[in-house]
């Protein structure tokens, strides 16, 4: 295996075909240039002309930018001038990220906005899962989306007062004072949580039967966690659905600007807390960009290994647990078993199991130890004749195919105009994957393959899943064999922490370890996205520096939030059986929809 290197900024530099082609469209002034350090092509834009940029970015010009990958805003009125990369300073930015798959390319458009609760058009009507997010931006921070259909709270109760991610709300529940519920506050809270068909444009009733609205969650074994879906039904079958989100919001986002730079590490892995270190890496490829670091060889590989151990225990666990959903029992105990020997292999190179918390800033903790590659070696000769006794066991059973065959359909372009990125993308026939389209972390060094299915059912995302698995094990056998020598972090003074016995060789060291540590290294100024192939899609982080020991702001864009959002679309016209099918094709996690 022979290792190259690319640079940073190949795929992004600015495309001047591109931007001469949207001044001929849209007038000279239409937009400014912003440089920024991770060479994603960005635009600055006035309010009024928005809509007919986006418009014209998705529909108009050649090899379109026809996903709308993320949506978010950050807060400006804290920040220093220096930070701003010579921009106006606005009271907020509403932040829009487009992704192209034929140039394979990302451009970010930033919208200035001015005022303590400003507006700006909604894009609805142009990118279907542009409704959530809009909500989530409203929520976090305010702003108001002019034409939105439904602009209410998502995450947040609707009884909570103020914005959580405005710069004035308080980050810690120790500067809130005590929480206390008393009787008419909990009269108030269970009121509003009533459903009222009305406010979500429902009808009660047919022209010849009355519809039933039911209740699946937020304590329900098949919603895998607490989520409360509002079923419109006629008889069995599915009307419409109402998914209500947040109830395991806890402010991810929120506690990455309170958070150095390396304490943040720790609270990444909870967020697809079934991912494990891959949520490390996502946030750490980011930070690294912005720091300037580039890591040893040796990191690369470790890093990719341990990530793909992580998606086979990610897999398995849906796997077990969609089994389970549609009535076979005894697979998710044999599948925990297997992941628990992963586990083992986990515990013995990071010293803890599903939160091991080991990549660093620069680096990873500490050197693979002895005896890691027997650990590796024995279950790479393990895995592969179990998965084919799952394959016998599930996938071939006549139950499990009844269940999941023709079930959920979407095609490419529904796909795309939602959001989905992942095994629910590879499943509509797309071979899209950022670990081959945009490589990261070495990956593009590595013989694999990316499976493809055509048919948008619960079914083809279940076989992509199950052959992802074998696709991990190919890798993490290469891994095996050909591990690079050498250091297991950068030597780049904001590596975090730096390697400890040159601690006890130099003052220097020591001191820099010590203010890493317990401050924080400090970043410089700017703004970076990392993008990886996640357990369940694309996983982002696009974070804000000013300059300081901690972030300014931190945007985690997760696979499980546009996927939920397209639930209703997918379910209509199914029975309530089908949607448990539904629900388990997606493999979500609920802490990645609601961070």
């Amino acid at each position: 295996m022979i290792f190259v290197r690319l640079t940073l900024f190949d795929m992004d530099e600015i495309d001047s075909g591109l931007e001469g082609e949207l001044r001929a469209a849209l007038g000279e002034s239409a937009f400014k240039i912003q440089i920024n350090t991770d060479g994603v092509t960005t635009l600055l834009v006035k309010k009024e002309q928005v809509v007919a940029l986006l418009t014209h970015l998705k529909t108009r010009v050649p090899r379109p930018y026809e996903m709308l990958f993320d949506l978010s805003a950050i807060d400006e009125r804290s920040r220093t001038k220096a930070a701003l990369n010579g921009a106006v300073t606005p009271d907020f930015t509403v932040v829009y990220h487009l992704l192209s798959f034929g140039r394979n390319r990302f451009i970010r458009i930033k919208v200035a906005l001015h005022g303590e609760y400003p507006s700006i058009p909604s894009i609805c009507s142009l990118w279907k899962n542009a409704n959530w997010y809009e909500r989530e931006v409203f929520d976090m921070f305010g702003i108001r989306f002019e034409g939105h259909p439904h602009l209410r709270r998502i995450l947040m109760p609707l009884t909570w007062t103020g914005h959580p991610l405005r710069k004035e709300h308080p980050a810690r529940a120790t500067e809130m004072g005590p929480f206390r519920l008393w009787e008419e506050k909990q009269d108030r809270e269970q009121e509003a949580l009533q459903f009222n068909p009305e406010e979500w444009g429902l009808k009660r009733h047919s022209a010849d039967a009355d519809f039933m609205f039911l209740n699946l969650g937020p304590q329900h074994p098949g919603t895998h966690g607490v989520l409360r879906i509002i079923l419109q039904l006629d008889g069995e079958d599915i009307v419409d659905a109402v998914p209500d989100i947040g109830f395991h919001h806890r402010g991810a986002e929120k506690m990455g600007e309170r958070q150095s730079w390396h304490t943040y590490i720790p609270y990444t892995d909870r967020v697809d807390y079934l991912g494990g270190v891959m949520n490390n890496l996502a946030y750490l490829l980011a930070v690294e960009k912005l720091a300037g670091i580039r890591v040893p060889a040796r990191v690369e590989v470790i890093r990719v290994m341990l990530c793909e151990l992580f998606r086979i225990a990610s897999h398995l666990v849906w796997y077990g647990t969609f089994a389970q959903d549609l009535g076979q029992l005894s697979p998710v105990f044999y599948m925990f078993t297997d992941r628990e020997k992963i586990f083992d292999i986990i515990e013995a190179i990071c010293g803890a199991r599903m939160h091991p918390n080991w990549f660093r800033i620069g680096g990873v903790a500490q050197d693979l130890p002895a005896g890691w590659d027997k650990l590796v070696r024995d279950f790479v000769n393990y895995f592969p004749k179990r998965l084919r006794e799952y394959d016998q066991m599930v996938i071939r059973n006549s139950i499990f195919q009844a269940r999941t065959v023709g079930i959920g359909i979407y095609t490419l372009e529904e796909a795309i105009e939602w959001g989905v990125t992942g095994p629910g993308l590879r499943a509509c026939g797309f071979e899209w994957d950022f670990r081959k389209k945009q490589p990261y972390s070495g990956y593009e060094n590595f013989d694999f393959e990316i499976p493809v299915m055509q048919n948008g059912d619960c079914f083809d995302r279940a076989l992509i899943r199950v052959e992802e698995m074998r696709q991990s094990l190919r890798i993490i056998e290469q891994c095996l064999n050909n591990m690079p020598e050498g250091p297991y972090k950068s030597d780049h003074p904001l590596t975090t922490p730096p390697i400890k016995k040159n601690t006890m060789q130099d003052i220097e060291t020591l001191i820099t370890h010590f203010l890493n540590v317990s401050w924080g290294p400090v970043i410089p100024a700017g703004e970076a996205m990392s993008c990886i192939e996640a357990t369940k899609g694309a996983n982002s982080y696009y974070l804000t520096s000013d300059g300081s020991t901690s972030a300014y702001r931190v945007r985690i864009r997760t696979p499980s939030f546009p996927h939920m959002q397209m639930l209703p679309y997918i379910s209509k016209g199914y029975t309530v059986a089908d949607l448990l099918s539904i629900l388990g094709s997606i493999d979500y996690v609920l802490a990645d929809i609601d961070r």
